[in-house]
């Protein structure tokens, strides 16, 4: 039979890499901005700063979530690998072992042993992948996949910053780049909410709050190192 209900959880290896990597991009290179803006650094010195920051922080998320991936993964792999061994050296007690699994689901043990003895029969690294260790072809670690989606979103979302810092002289500069920010932040959240299924409104206050908090921090101590210097 076709199954035609849609799922978003199949989304939520690359939704959680592009959501990461877009936020931070927004978040720290806005940042970055209003604390060199608060210092007083000139327009070209500002834009500079922007840029390697991008830069920087692309590569640092792709490196940084394909590191963090891929020791999920070699995490899996090596239970899997155990739990392949165990299969092989006492499958009476890994048949048990899915039984009592099913049964503290709500089958009754007759039923549950069946269910398990068919399922072994079928794919015995599977079901217990599955049923006991958690893993999924759905939810497995991807790092290649992860990498790039952080690095591309950061990129975009580093970019955004950069574009109003382009397009808005000087005294405006601070302003201009808080508010756009946040509204960048804002629809983020939203459109992240709205691919996975969750609550708009709450997704992008939560990612505008914390934008704003990170926002105001950086900017307060771009101007505290201004001060002082001058």
């Amino acid at each position: 039979m076709r199954h035609i209900e849609r799922h978003k959880t199949h989304r939520i290896g690359w939704l959680r890499a592009a959501v990461l990597g877009a936020n931070d991009g927004i978040v720290s290179t806005a940042s970055l901005v209003m604390g060199v803006v608060a210092a007083g650094a000139s327009s070209q010195n500002i834009l500079i700063t922007g840029v390697a920051g991008l830069v920087a922080g692309a590569m640092s998320m792709a490196a940084g979530e394909y590191v963090s991936v891929s020791s999920q993964a070699d995490t899996e792999s090596a239970d899997l690998e155990k739990e392949r061994l165990e299969l092989e050296a006492d499958p009476e007690h890994e048949h048990a072992e899915l039984t009592a699994i099913y049964v503290a689901r709500g089958l009754d043990k007759e039923l549950a042993a069946t269910v398990a003895t068919q399922l072994t029969a079928h794919d015995a690294l599977g079901a217990h992948a599955r049923d006991e260790l958690g893993i999924s072809e759905m939810l497995t670690a991807r790092p290649v996949q992860a990498s790039l989606a952080s690095a591309a979103t950061f990129a975009v979302g580093a970019f955004l910053p950069l574009l109003v810092v382009l397009l808005v002289p000087g005294p405006a500069l601070l302003w201009a780049v808080a508010g756009s920010s946040l509204f960048f932040l804002a629809l983020l959240g939203s459109l992240a909410a709205r691919a996975g299924g969750a609550a708009v409104f709450t997704a992008a206050a939560r990612v505008t709050f914390w934008g704003a908090l990170a926002m105001a921090i950086t900017a307060g101590v771009g101007a505290l190192f201004g001060v002082t210097a001058a």
